[in-house]
This record gives C-alpha cells, structure tokens and sequence, in this order.
C-alpha cells in the first residue's frame, strides 16, 4: 500500500476518492468480512461516522478507506477479529485490515483532548485527532515490542510457554520496551527476565504491525553460550524447552507442540530458522491464539 500521507490535508481530494474507494467497515477490534477476506462497502451505503483513509494499492491505485461506522458489534458473525481471519487473508488484505482496526482502536480510545478534555473530531483524513478548543492534534500511539528467537551453539531455538495458553502452546520470548532503552536492552533484559540466560549477538530480523491492540513486534534473533541456565521466570513464563530441528518437526506434527499462529512474526521467525527442515502442515494442530 501507499498511505499518501500527503493527501491527507486535502479534504477535497480525500472526499473525491471517498466516492471511488473500496471500503471497510471497523470497529470494536473487527471488521466487517467473510473468512475469506473484508467485505467491501460502496460509498453511498456508508452514511455518517467516521472515515479513515488507508492509502492505494500500489499495483492498481486502487483508493481505499476504513469506515467507523458505530454498528459494528460482536456477536454477528458477519463481523470478524483479525485472529478469525488473519490466516486466510492476502497480504494486501492483511495490511488494509491491520491498518484499519489500529486506526479504529486508537480512535475508540481517544474520543477527548488529553491536555483539556474536550472533545476530538477526525483530522488528517483519520490520521490524526484534532481538539477544537485548545487546537492540539493527537497522533496514533503505537507500542514497541520486542521479540526474539533465542539459539545456542548447536542451533537449537528456546522456547517458552505462557499460563493463559492451551498446554503445549510453546513460542519465542517478547517483551515491551521501556522509557530510556534501546531494542537491543530491551531483548537482552526480556530474555533474562523470562528464561534466565545472557545473550549475544542480537541481530534485528525485521517487524510486523500488531494492532492488539496497538504494538508493533520489532523481532531479533541472538545467541546464548549458557543453555543450560535457561528457566522460566514462574509468572509470565511457566515451562522453557530447547529444540532441535528434528525435535521441533516431531513434536509439532504429533501434535505435543502448538506453534504460533501462521500469521505471527513468531511463527516465520521459528519456520526461518527450520530452513528445509518443512513441517507437514496436514499433522499440525489448528491455529491457537489463546
């Protein structure tokens, strides 16, 4: 997607593509959809609330917009969580879905000013939050958090299992950084916390949008020379395990061990590190989040 951030201070423009756009309903942490991908609205069915502009598809320029429209609600099963449909949706889809339910969430909890408390309306084509009073414009906050496969000198990864997962759901460990620190501590300080090793060699592998409901997972792979002080921490995590390829491939396939969902980072960090090592995805248990 382009987001076209420069044409969000144009609301002739903006409402000019309105009318040609494909259009997503939002709100309450879901969207309006099938299993197979959002349902598309056309402008003159979404009358009133509020309209956030995603950007263009690249490959067609193709205008596309989240609409808030205030009747999203949770028990109709034509409104879907992104954990319902994440696995099934494109990557374009995944992006215009992420984009929107981040939006839709920010703006449900951010309806008043913070510096005086009045009320905010949509700015920025949904970009932003604008106060008329004081004339203050809030932005989105977003929350990083890092994430990290850790490996010893033979190669296995350590894993760890979470208490409010299924039993045998086992991932990699994560955490939110804090004020004054940089990814780098906040993966060495997480790791510890959490499975009771020192690491090295932390190398960033790339991030991924996860509106749960606002972080963004800045993922690392590193390195311990201490395997055997790994344990859990006994709050956050209850149960560590190192595995080999071969040990993770069994165990997922007779199903002792619940990967992360397909559409996780956690999941194409664990499936990069396998390499040609493929799992059967016919024996793997379905898709846990919870």
């Amino acid at each position: 997607m382009d987001r076209a951030g420069d044409l969000r201070s144009n609301p002739a423009r903006i409402e000019e593509l309105w009318r040609s756009a494909k259009i997503i309903e939002v709100g309450k942490g879901r969207i309006r959809s099938t299993v197979d991908g959002p349902t598309f609205i056309p402008s003159i069915e979404a009358i009133g609330g509020e309209r956030y502009f995603l950007g263009f598809d690249r490959a067609t320029d193709t205008p596309y917009f989240a609409w808030a429209s205030g009747a999203v609600v949770s028990d109709v099963e034509d409104y879907l969580t992104l954990r319902e449909l994440a696995g099934g949706l494109s990557p374009l889809h995944l992006e215009i879905s992420m984009h929107a339910i981040a939006l839709s969430n920010w703006h449900d909890a951010h309806p008043h000013c913070s510096k005086c408390g009045a009320p905010t309306r949509v700015d920025l084509a949904g970009a932003a939050r604008k106060c008329d009073v004081d004339e203050s414009q809030h932005h989105p906050r977003t929350d990083p958090a890092v994430i990290v496969l850790i490996k010893d000198r033979a190669d296995r990864i350590l894993l760890g299992h979470q208490p409010v997962w299924p039993d045998g759901r086992f991932s990699t460990f994560a955490g939110f950084l804090e004020p004054g620190e940089t990814f780098e501590h906040c993966v060495a300080r997480e790791a510890f916390e959490e499975s009771g090793v020192r690491l090295s060699e932390i190398k960033y592998l790339g991030s991924q949008p996860w509106p749960f409901p606002a972080s963004i997972m800045i993922a690392f792979e590193a390195v311990t020379d201490a395997p055997d002080d790994a344990r859990p921490d006994g709050e956050e995590i209850t149960e560590v395990k190192w595995f080999s390829r071969e040990e993770l491939k069994a165990a997922a396939e007779d199903g002792s061990l619940l990967l992360p969902p397909t559409v996780s980072v956690a999941r194409r960090m664990i499936e990069g590190w396998l390499g040609a090592t493929e799992l059967d995805k016919s024996k793997l248990a379905g898709e846990t989040w919870r």
